[in-house]
């Protein structure tokens, strides 16, 4: 059986595409499976994985909403939700992964992210361990396909299905509750201060769930993740959204360029996770629905 991780094929029906996916994806996987994955390696995977260490948050948090944590056996040192997650012996960094630990767990498979860099891979594989690399597009359907993709490696593919439908109903209802709302300007703090002013562009994934949550992005003149605060204080946003770690709040109140902002001024500061939004994961959906609240908290009484 073959999967491409790479695109979905075009039907002359978007209705039997549909129903063709739906079926497909309920269906337990056949192996071996031959993988073309992000990396446009083709992998095949041999038998189903009973030990598998993930090297990224975002496929740990899917392989615990698969409910697939069984097979579980190492993660990253970022990986930490699910709280039980800290339970499973870390393998190190995203980008600096401990080979000589992940030899030693002896995994049947290793799933990573593009974040995993091409002379690790290299290595890990030399040692005959397995590894395939599932990312997608920086989009909610881009979210959808790495979803179906681990579904789909791990045997899990019903399950994937269901935890898809339902972001799908969450953002749905999200866009119809921000609907017709004024659109306030918003501007997402990624970092400030020494070291810079750092927020999501026009183009960034971030970007565009602020407008999908019925707010302005206040950044919307760049790509890219760089600012300065020179266009901060011209845009002067009516509200500011930042990390709920770190202290960002309080540090955004005190920082110099910032601290005469209206929207500080006005107390229009506000506190997220951000990992429910930076994270291409099932509670991806959850972020859209966190930013909706805060940006029009009166479309959700």
């Amino acid at each position: 059986m073959v999967f491409s991780l790479t695109g979905c094929m075009k039907n002359s029906s978007k209705d039997s595409q549909k129903d063709n996916e739906q079926i497909q994806t309920s269906k337990d996987t056949t192996y071996p499976i031959k993988i073309k994955d992000s990396f446009n390696r083709e992998v095949t995977i041999e038998k189903e994985p009973k030990k598998v260490i993930s090297l990224a948050p975002n496929i740990t948090e899917i392989i615990y909403a698969l409910n697939r944590q069984d097979t579980l056996i190492g993660r990253t040192d970022f990986c930490t939700y699910p709280k039980e997650v800290s339970k499973i012996p870390s393998i190190g960094g995203l980008t600096n992964p401990n080979i000589e630990k992940i030899v030693q767990l002896e995994p049947d498979l290793v799933i990573a992210s593009n974040q995993l860099g091409k002379e690790d891979l290299k290595k890990i594989e030399e040692l005959n361990i397995k590894v395939v690399v599932l990312s997608g597009a920086d989009s909610f359907q881009g979210t959808y396909d790495i979803i179906t993709n681990v579904g789909k490696v791990l045997n899990s593919n019903s399950k994937a299905n269901s935890i898809i439908s339902s972001m799908k109903k969450k953002v749905e209802y999200v866009q119809k509750k921000v609907k017709g709302m004024p659109t306030p300007s918003v501007y997402y703090v990624v970092s400030f201060g020494k070291v810079g002013d750092y927020t999501a562009g026009r183009d960034t994934f971030i970007g565009k769930m602020i407008t999908m949550a019925g707010g302005k992005n206040a950044a919307d003149d760049i790509t890219g993740w760089k600012y300065s605060i020179e266009k901060l204080i011209e845009k002067n946003p009516d509200m500011i959204i930042c990390s709920n770690k770190f202290n960002s709040k309080n540090g955004i109140k005190t920082t110099v360029g910032y601290k005469d902002l209206d929207a500080v001024k006005n107390n229009k500061v506000f506190e997220i996770d951000e990992d429910i939004i930076n994270r291409q994961g099932p509670r991806l959906a959850d972020g859209l629905e966190a930013l909706a609240k805060i940006i029009h908290p009166e479309a959700f009484k």
